[in-house]
């Protein structure tokens, strides 16, 4: 079996990179090409499924630009999908690298509670929210909504720069 070290993930066994233990409230598997999360809101687990969604992808081979723009959108996800759903909430979030590219889904239980784009200008200096899916739209055109056993899904797929 070979070892390597993989930058932010520890080793890599098998060209499969090891993820984190599982906690209460933060239980990780993998899935081909990156890792499935199910969490319940918290600062740890967003910061760790952030953490997760620049390594694992690298560890497939995805680049750095590709990553950060997983992470961002992972970021914006799961802050929606708080403050639709309120703390604590039951999330699922998977990362995988398909080819050349990345696919970002996130899971919650409020099906009937879909985004909605805000009056607010891209470029407004005194919106304080509101710019969310129009950089949705920009970094990940043709994301979607689409049902889920947890309730709603929402997908974007990420091409690789």
């Amino acid at each position: 079996m070979t070892t390597l070290t993989v930058s932010g993930t520890g080793t890599m066994v098998a060209d499969r990179p090891v993820l984190p233990a599982s906690v209460p409230g933060f239980h990780l598997r993998h899935r081909a090409g990156g890792f499935v999360a199910h969490i319940t809101a918290s600062e740890f687990a967003f910061s760790a499924v952030r953490g997760l969604t620049v390594s694992v992808p690298m560890a497939y081979g995805a680049g750095q630009a590709t990553a950060d723009t997983a992470e961002w959108l992972v970021s914006e996800l799961l802050g929606n999908a708080l403050r639709a759903c309120g703390d604590h909430v039951p999330l699922v979030v998977e990362v995988y690298v398909t080819g050349r590219s990345v696919q970002v889904n996130v899971h919650d239980p409020a099906a009937d509670l879909l985004p909605h784009r805000s009056a607010v200008a891209m470029d407004s200096e005194n919106a304080e929210s509101g710019r969310g899916l129009g950089l949705l739209d920009m970094l990940a055109p043709g994301w979607d909504v689409v049902s889920s056993p947890v309730g709603k899904q929402i997908r974007c797929h990420i091409d690789a720069r």
